[in-house]
């Protein structure tokens, strides 16, 4: 529990999106605001929380930078050199990043792609696995949460598979119509079988208090625990 372990845990959150680069003007991303993240970054600070968040292009205005340590980010190879140099210092991650799955192959190189009758081809490359890039670099005694972004008739169970396959302590599912949304109706999923969910649709300012009301147990179910 956190106040066994440390009176003022260190909690590194994660929020935005990630934009690649096609060209000097256009890019491949996706509609994440960085709601969650921020929510829960103010979530955690308010409780007194030692707090780094790496945020990415959010359209949303990023918090007071003297009451977090604020970093930021554009591309998913920007986010994961943060992830590798801040998670050592770190007891908690909150995964909440809308990390794009693919990047172009080659982006061009002379300024801005001028538009042709031929169309466009675009090759794509996957983006490195990041939560599975930090297994190697994380304890015992940090806690790793991830999050899953699912249509929703497959949404718990490629969440669970989500957890198992990169050794996560809990996983968030999220339905998409979360994304670029105010309000959240998430599941939180736990390792021992555990689901939880709060009551119904709400904010994410209020899912962000509810979800660190229930850290104290899953960092407890931990292996560092």
């Amino acid at each position: 529990m956190f106040a066994e372990q440390n009176s003022q845990p260190k909690v590194l959150i994660t929020a935005g999106p990630t934009q690649e680069p096609l060209d000097s003007v256009r890019y491949l991303g996706n509609r994440s605001s960085g709601r969650m993240g921020l929510s829960l970054a103010e979530e955690s600070s308010k409780r007194g929380f030692q707090t780094t968040l790496l945020l990415g292009p959010s359209t949303v205005c990023p918090p007071d930078p003297s009451q977090i340590h604020l970093l930021r980010f554009r591309t998913t190879e920007e986010l994961r050199i943060l992830l590798r140099d801040q998670w050592p210092n770190h007891d908690l991650l909150l995964m909440a990043a809308a990390v794009s799955d693919f990047r172009p192959v080659q982006q061009s190189q002379t300024g801005k792609i001028r538009r042709s009758e031929q169309g466009l081809r675009l090759d794509l490359e996957p983006t490195p696995d990041l939560l599975a890039s930090l297994g190697e670099l994380t304890r015992p005694d940090q806690t790793v949460i991830g999050f899953a972004l699912e249509a929703g008739e497959s949404l718990i169970s490629n969440a669970r598979k989500k957890l198992e396959s990169k050794h996560l302590d809990a996983i968030i599912a999220n339905p998409l119509q979360t994304l670029d949304s105010e309000t959240v109706q998430a599941t939180l999923l736990l390792r021992d079988g555990t689901s939880l969910n709060p009551e119904g649709e709400i904010s994410k300012q209020r899912f962000a208090s509810w979800l660190f009301d229930q850290i104290e147990h899953i960092r407890s179910q931990s292996p560092g625990g």
